[in-house]
């Protein structure tokens, strides 16, 4: 234990008063209500603030967590198992997120109304091809998945120069998926308020594309971390949260690939 936790008599984290909780749920709140702006009347501004405010508070969030690990000793192993748990429940919140677009889609693709003649995809929209950009992407985000798992054997090997090679692998790869992504979008031939198919295309690989941004913005913390020599073989929680939240996002996009491109669009 620390000498801070010997101070304290305890190995848990008591958690100074923080503005960022109430502010976070303010920026999201406020990104949320902007993009039912923009769907709506294609105003932008609302969502580019709510979105501001949203990297805002992670980059100073962030910095009070990195701060109490490295400097303040607060991550004992009771608070890391804590935070390991924590983790696990916030990604399951994530695979319910995931699964009402899941449910959306087929609820629309294996019972078709009369308004689009009972078939899917509906009379005139021309599909994504499966095997083309969305295989791309698949091949680059299941790379990505290898090379943060190699970073991730390279921190508890200490091995400081894999570990910066794995993530910079990583963040780029994640950068490229969403390049490809955003091609994808501006070359399709349909649009979101184009019938049911768009409107759930859209929603759940748009949805899975913010969660790439944020999970490459978290894995470049962590490089940035790494090039710095924040992580050691027995103490790299955030690293590995990261890691967590980047595999999560490659299996979603599986699940995505098979039912919604390949499955659905076929």
């Amino acid at each position: 234990m620390s000498d801070t936790t010997h101070t304290k008599g305890h190995e848990y984290h008591m958690v100074e008063p923080s503005p960022w909780p109430v502010l976070g749920a303010l920026a999201a709140g406020c990104m949320l209500g902007g993009s039912v702006l923009y769907f709506h009347t294609d105003q932008v501004w609302l969502m580019a603030i709510g979105f501001a405010m949203t990297l805002g508070t992670m980059f100073f969030w962030w910095r009070d967590v990195i701060r109490e690990g490295k400097d303040q000793g607060c991550h004992t192993p009771v608070v890391t198992r804590g935070i390991r748990f924590g983790m696990v429940l916030f990604i399951a919140s994530e695979v319910m997120f995931f699964a009402a677009f899941f449910w959306a889609f087929f609820n629309a693709s294996i019972m078709p109304t009369e308004a689009i003649e009972f078939t899917w995809p509906p009379p005139g929209v021309e599909a994504m091809h499966a095997w083309e950009l969305p295989f791309l992407n698949t091949l680059i985000l299941l790379t990505s998945g290898a090379s943060v798992t190699w970073a991730h054997h390279a921190v508890k090997q200490n091995n400081q120069k894999q570990l910066i090679m794995g993530l910079a692998v990583t963040v780029l790869l994640g950068v490229i998926f969403l390049f490809v992504q955003g091609y994808e979008y501006a070359t399709a031939a349909f649009g979101f308020r184009d019938g049911i198919y768009s409107t759930t295309f859209y929603m759940a690989t748009g949805f899975h594309g913010f969660h790439v941004t944020i999970g490459a913005i978290f894995l470049a913390v962590c490089l940035w971390r790494a090039i710095r020599g924040h992580f050691k073989p027995d103490q790299h929680i955030g690293f590995e949260a990261a890691a967590w939240y980047w595999h999560f996002v490659d299996v979603v996009w599986l699940f995505l690939f098979i039912w919604v491109y390949w499955w659905g669009g076929g």
